[in-house]
Formats: C-alpha cells, sequence, structure tokens
C-alpha cells in the first residue's frame, strides 16, 4: 500500500518483454500531464534518461492534434513506473489471465522514456481544445528498474527509429496541400509519370527512374512560390503542369531516357539535368518566368534545349558541384539557376545579382 492508500487505475494488458512483466493500457489525455513526469532539464545528461525537451516541436504537434481534432493519430507512450504496480485480471487462467486492470500509486513516479513531445502537445492541446481531453493515449508501462536501465530503454528505442523518406511521406500525406501538388504534378507531366522514385529520397546507380516525388514536390514548391501548409488552387496546379510538361519538352535527353534510347544511369553519371540542383533551380526560375505576360515564358524555354548540360562543363563543375560531387544546397541552387537564367536572357533579381558577386567564379 502507498502512503496515501490511492491509486490511478486504468484497463491495461500483460505482457512480458525480456522476462519482465509489462502492461499496456488506455489512458485518458486529461491525466497525461500530471501522471507523467519529464526529467528536468537542469539535470545533467548523465543523470537524465532522455533527451532534453526541444520546445520547437511542440508547437507543429499540438497544432497537428487541434487542427485535426477528429482525424488524429498518437503513437503510444511509453512509461517506467518507480513503484510496486497491481495487477488484477478478469480470469485465473486463458486470455482472461492477462486482461484486467492495473493499479499504480498516486505517489509513484512515472517517467517517459519515449514521447515526452507528444505529452508536452497534449498539454498545450488541451488547453486549446478542451473536448481533447476526453480522448485516450496507449501507454506501454514497464516497471523502473532504476536509472542505467531507464536510460538503456531511451537508447533502445532510438536506436532503430528511421525517419522515413521525403519522397514516401509525400505520397502518403493526404493533408498536406504541396504533397498533393506533387503527386498531381508527377501523374500529369508525362516524363514524371514514368521516371519518378516514389518511396525514396535518392536514386541508386541501378534505379531506372531519373527523379524523386521529393524533388518534385520541393521544385514544384518553389515553382509557385507556396510556404508550408499554404493552399493550393486548381488553376495553380495546372499551371505547375503546364510548365514541367514545356520544360520536359525542351529537354531532349530526358525525352530519350523516356524513349529507353538512353538510361537513367547514363544521364545521372554524365549530365548535371539528371540531378535535383537542375529540378529545383527550374522551379525557382519557373515563378519569374510565368510572370511574363502571354506565352513569353514558353518561349523562353525553348533555348534550355540549347545548354550544355554535361557535367564535365566548367560552368557546371563552379556552380552545381563541390568537391566532384552535385550539391543540393542553397547556394548552389542559386548559382545554377543563374547561369540557366542568363542562358535564357532573363534578368537576375536583386539577391541572384548578390549570389553572382560573392560566389560565382
Amino acid at each position: 500500500m502507498n502512503d496515501t492508500g490511492y491509486s490511478n487505475t486504468f484497463p491495461a494488458i500483460r505482457g512480458v518483454q525480456a522476462g519482465r512483466p509489462c502492461y499496456i493500457a488506455m489512458c485518458p489525455m486529461r491525466i497525461v500531464p500530471k501522471l507523467f513526469k519529464f526529467d528536468e532539464e537542469e539535470v545533467p545528461a548523465e543523470l537524465r534518461a532522455q533527451r532534453v525537451l526541444n520546445r520547437s516541436r511542440i508547437p507543429e504537434i499540438s497544432t497537428y492534434l487541434v487542427d485535426n481534432a477528429r482525424n488524429y493519430t498518437l503513437s503510444s507512450l511509453t512509461a517506467s513506473v518507480d513503484a510496486v504496480v497491481h495487477f488484477e485480471p478478469l480470469a485465473d487462467t486463458g486470455h482472461g489471465q492477462n486482461i484486467g486492470t492495473l493499479s499504480i500509486p498516486m505517489d509513484a513516479q512515472i517517467l517517459i522514456n519515449d514521447g515526452q513531445h507528444r505529452r508536452a502537445a497534449i498539454e498545450e492541446a488541451i488547453k486549446e481544445n478542451p473536448e481533447l481531453a476526453h480522448d485516450n493515449i496507449s501507454v506501454l508501462f514497464f516497471i523502473d528498474q532504476g536509472l542505467a536501465r531507464s536510460q538503456q530503454m531511451f537508447a533502445d528505442l532510438n536506436k532503430h527509429a528511421v525517419r522515413p523518406s521525403d519522397s514516401i511521406s509525400t505520397l502518403y500525406d493526404q493533408r498536406d496541400s504541396l504533397s498533393d501538388l506533387a503527386r498531381h504534378v508527377q501523374k500529369n507531366v508525362n516524363v514524371f509519370s514514368r521516371l519518378t522514385e516514389m518511396e525514396k529520397s535518392s536514386i541508386s546507380n541501378r534505379s531506372t527512374k531519373l527523379f524523386t516525388l521529393s524533388s518534385i514536390k520541393n521544385a514544384s514548391k518553389a515553382l509557385l512560390r507556396k510556404s508550408p501548409k499554404e493552399l493550393v488552387s486548381k488553376d495553380e496546379k495546372e499551371l505547375a503542369v503546364a510548365y514541367w510538361n514545356e520544360v520536359a519538352a525542351n529537354m531532349p535527353d530526358w525525352q530519350s531516357a523516356l524513349e529507353k534510347r538512353v538510361t537513367t544511369s547514363e544521364l545521372r553519371e554524365q549530365y548535371v539535368h539528371a540531378h535535383g540542383v537542375m529540378l529545383q533551380a527550374m522551379g525557382s526560375l519557373g515563378a519569374d518566368l510565368i510572370q511574363m505576360k502571354g506565352t513569353t515564358w514558353k518561349r523562353k524555354l525553348k533555348k534550355l534545349s540549347g545548354i550544355d548540360w554535361l557535367r564535365t562543363n566548367k560552368v557546371w563543375m563552379q556552380r552545381s558541384m563541390e568537391n566532384g560531387r552535385i550539391s543540393k544546397a542553397r547556394v548552389k541552387v542559386v548559382l545554377t539557376g543563374n547561369f540557366i537564367k542568363q542562358q535564357l536572357e532573363v534578368p537576375l533579381t536583386h539577391e541572384e545579382e548578390g549570389f553572382e558577386q560573392e560566389y560565382a567564379p
């Protein structure tokens, strides 16, 4: 019995991991801020079992919960309890012996091993939308075995965590308007529809693809000068499709890859236009081009076919590459776009002139 004699009780399922009991329970969100403690930031790293809370991440998660109060998904919290817990099973045998109620003393310290940013975001979201307090989040409870074990749990939980690629996130994200734009462009631009890597954000040497969905997203974002979460209209989507189709029509090597007269690996090995730096540069350039009256921008793009895109061209070696490798650093994107603009006889912006003076050979 704890000192107060009171406990927090949850419906739970009992299990075993590495020979130790663990429990998974559904906890009301309203008690999450009070129930779970976080290692204070002023404690030295070697005496904590968590990284320091990155408060800049909290508003993003909190806004996600508030904006999608009827359609959000939160993964489980993982926590350690430094007290003796009591599990009351529904039955003595069968499946019922591992289904029941978990009682945790109210004066127990419950430390989050994984999910401290979710916990903080839940607290902020409930302040803005109190209805979220009635929702639940699953929690995996372990019995605390000391600081060393808690630190090892944190290391184990994060050791194998792999963030999904930007391409597959773009493919699956139905809420993001820029992801929707990228999918629309990929589907409706002929060369993109057949030569785009949809899952990975980098292309292997053996791949038959030439573009990545993430690079199409970033380039189209630059083309329409859209900020994150800004809506994209139907007309803007069609403008982006028209622009990229026109660009592709004036890139003979892309057409050759489409018709399988040249392999995409050859293009990646020998040409700058087979890399994201060129696509990003063309997106930024297009934002200025499409402001021109009438069909002037289409006439300008016809000059793309006359540019020497070979990586051995010293222009690209100095503008698009770093130590012999293609670079997508912002300065390289701007310098690459500047040269293309010069070939298309499009004036540079004041900022681009500044890049020329500071970085151009």
